[in-house]
């Protein structure tokens, strides 16, 4: 925001920041508290805060990054033309958890069945199912779906898991599983699961590797969105972006802790080796 000429205390009033600490349920207070500060503008991340700013506001010009496809979840009409007061960022790209499945593929190719691991308050778990069916068809494995919306359902998930005879687990990036990624990094290791994440920063909880795209700079687009609606543009008049780059980081450490060797060309194409 400084960039674009904004600086706080000066031509912008102070930045109110509110986290829920990975718990879904703090959402509808904080976002109350927020609505009674008489704001110009809100920024959400991540699905379910973007919906429930929607349900709360019509009116306030909404910034949402970090949402995965927009008009699927309902949170704007079309890409092009969202209407209404919002608009934002997706980090989504076409295929994306495909891919990450086929990545988690050349990890451990001798696998018959993964399983994604997700939070259903934040991704949809019809979406899911729905794409099931390709993934198979697409790799040659089975997958399964496990649903974890706490800490307390991590033990029976991989559990379950371990019933079924998984090969490795695809982590869907969320706040609460930000929160807890040091137990389910955990509870991977302990059960001898390879697991490809949602992004770099989950990786010290001892993921294999994460495909996902660049959110350093999807934040700051934010910020230029920020900009329009500041200087006069509605936010329903500004197209909903997506990200545009995508960053392999690939962890040796935790491929040596599960004595797992990397493809050489997995290492070469990496935009960032872990040592």
């Amino acid at each position: 925001m400084r960039e674009l000429g904004w600086t706080e205390g000066q031509n912008l009033a102070p930045i109110e920041f509110r986290w829920a600490e990975g718990n879904d349920e703090r959402y509808p207070a904080l976002l109350d508290e927020l609505l009674r500060l008489n704001l110009d503008l809100l920024v959400t991340v991540g699905l379910r805060a973007a919906l429930l700013a929607k349900e709360g506001t019509r009116t306030l010009p909404i910034v949402a990054i970090g949402v995965d496809d927009p008009v699927q979840m309902g949170l704007v009409a079309s890409i092009a033309r969202p209407g209404g007061n919002i608009t934002g960022i997706s980090a989504a790209f076409t295929g994306l958890l495909a891919k990450r499945l086929q990545l988690l593929k050349d990890i451990v190719p001798a696998a018959r069945r993964f399983a994604v691991v997700f939070n259903p308050a934040t991704a949809p778990p019809k979406s899911l199912a729905d794409a099931v069916p390709r993934w198979e068809a697409g790799l040659g494995v089975a997958v399964s779906l496990a649903e974890v919306r706490g800490p307390d359902d991590f033990d029976a998930a991989f559990a379950a898991l371990v019933r079924e005879r998984v090969n490795g687990v695809l982590v869907l990036a969320d706040p609460m599983i930000w929160v807890q990624r040091a137990k389910l990094g955990e509870l991977c290791l302990k059960h001898r699961l390879p697991s490809v994440w949602g992004a770099g920063a989950y990786l010290d909880a001892g993921g294999l590797a994460s495909y996902q795209g660049d959110f350093p700079a999807m934040w700051r687009r934010g910020a230029a969105l920020v900009d329009k609606i500041l200087k006069g543009t509605k936010p329903g008049e500004i197209a909903f972006e997506q990200g545009t780059k995508l960053e392999l980081i690939v962890n040796l450490k935790g491929a040596r802790a599960l004595g797992i060797t990397i493809p050489k060309s997995l290492l070469l194409s990496a935009d960032e080796v872990i040592e």
